[in-house]
């Protein structure tokens, strides 16, 4: 299955059985309840977009991919909704874990919802605090662009807001828009993939016993939930697919 347009720049790959370990970039999709992060990560690894999810449980998703050229593996780890309660937000021990874990950190909220606008500032001083000197890189998307006449965040405060906090900007809609939601997350893939050293072959000398702060943010594991597989999601989809046929056949 092809996951993008441009084979030559981001595209799956199959590894062959005895190859160099992929290098790994991993990022963190956080934001509030019902802004769409499931829909976004689906969107960007698959081209498919499914509207109806089950809660969110924290799944994590991983691809094998090309990035410019070179053979990855791509890992997004989908978070649970974050609420606000009393002007502080209310963020679960997950979303915690998973910004330790993450090389990269995609804020979304909804072009439609206020109130998970108003949450990304402090969801992004939480990702400063945990990332300390080692704070990933951090984009800023808004999601549900398409629906014009639910627009409850002006198209100018997202900018304003990504240049306040000095982090990149995309409004995008994952269910009617695969090249933005694409763009968004290739180009953090490809500053990731500049910043990382590139996979070395494996030898048989042991490594250090000591580790630089960076690895020792990295090697921080988070607990792994079940991540749906690709036939898992194309299940969904069939099924989705399905029951609108049926529904147009009752009409």
């Amino acid at each position: 299955m092809r996951l993008i347009q441009n084979m030559t720049t981001i595209a799956e790959f199959t590894a062959p059985e005895c190859s160099v370990p992929n290098r790994v970039i991993k990022m963190a999709v956080i934001g509030g309840s019902g802004v769409g992060k499931t829909a976004l990560v689906v969107r960007f690894l698959t081209r498919r977009f499914i509207g109806d999810y089950e809660r969110n449980a924290g799944n994590l998703y991983s691809r094998e991919v090309q990035v410019e050229g070179e053979q990855v593996t791509i890992q997004v780890q989908d978070t649970p909704g974050v609420e606000m309660t009393d002007n502080s937000i209310n963020l679960p021990d997950h979303v915690t874990c998973s910004i330790q874990w993450a090389d990269a950190v995609v804020l979304v909220y909804s072009t439609t919802d206020r109130r998970s606008f108003d949450l990304i500032e402090q969801l992004h001083q939480q990702v400063v605090r945990t990332g300390g000197a080692n704070m990933p890189p951090v984009i800023l998307l808004a999601n549900k662009a398409d629906l014009l006449h639910l627009r409850r965040v002006d198209s100018q405060q997202g900018p304003l807001l990504a240049s306040a906090l000095g982090c990149s900007f995309y409004e995008v809609s994952a269910s009617e828009d695969y090249s933005q939601v694409h763009k968004a997350f290739h180009r953090l893939c490809c500053q990731l993939a500049k910043q990382q050293p590139a996979a070395a072959a494996p030898t048989t000398t042991a490594m250090p016993a000591a580790t630089n702060s960076t690895e020792k943010r990295r090697s921080l594991l988070i607990p792994r939930p079940k991540s749906p597989n690709m036939q898992d999601l194309k299940r969904r989809f069939k099924q989705a697919l399905s029951a609108k046929v049926r529904t147009a056949t009752s009409v």
